[in-house]
C-alpha cells in the first residue's frame, strides 16, 4: 500500500503519517527501488491505534509507548490498564483545572458592569495593578 491508501484506511493525513515515522511511533515502512513507502497491514494497525489513542488524550510518547506494547507480544494487559487509569487521573485533573478556571472567570464577569465605562474588574484583577480584587 502507499501513503495515500493508508491515509484513507487509518483517517490520518499524510503529512501526519510522515510526522509519526519521523518521531519513530511506528515500524519504518520499506522502501522501493523508487525510494515510495510501502505499507502493509501493520503499520495500518499501528497507525490506527496511534489516531485513537490521540483521540483519547494520549501524548506522542505514551503512544510510542502504547505501539511499542502493541508489537510486544509478551505484553500484559495490566501494564495497558495502568497506562490507561493513569491518563483517566491525568483527564479527570485537568477538567478540575478548568472548572476552576470556569469559576473564576464566571466571578470576574459577575463582578464587572459590562457598561459604557472604561472601568473593569476584570482588566483590574487580571492585570493585578488595583486594589481590589474580585473573589479573593
Amino acid at each position: 500500500m502507499n501513503i495515500s491508501d493508508v491515509a484513507k484506511k487509518t483517517g490520518l493525513t499524510s503529512k501526519a503519517i510522515r510526522f509519526y515515522e519521523e518521531k519513530g511511533l511506528v515500524t519504518p515502512p520499506a522502501r522501493g527501488e523508487n525510494g515510495y513507502r510501502t505499507y502493509s497491514q501493520r503499520h495500518l494497525d499501528e497507525l490506527t491505534l496511534l489516531r485513537q489513542a490521540r483521540q483519547v488524550g494520549f501524548n506522542l510518547e505514551e503512544c510510542k509507548e502504547l505501539v511499542h506494547l502493541f508489537n510486544d507480544p509478551a505484553r500484559h494487559s495490566a501494564d495497558v490498564k495502568a497506562r490507561t487509569l493513569h491518563k483517566v487521573a491525568e483527564i479527570e485533573r485537568h477538567i478540575e483545572e478548568l472548572q476552576s478556571m470556569r469559576q473564576q472567570l464566571l466571578t470576574l464577569a459577575a463582578a464587572c458592569p459590562g457598561d459604557d465605562s472604561a472601568d473593569c474588574p476584570i482588566i483590574d484583577n487580571l492585570s493585578g495593578c488595583c486594589h481590589r480584587k474580585v473573589g479573593a
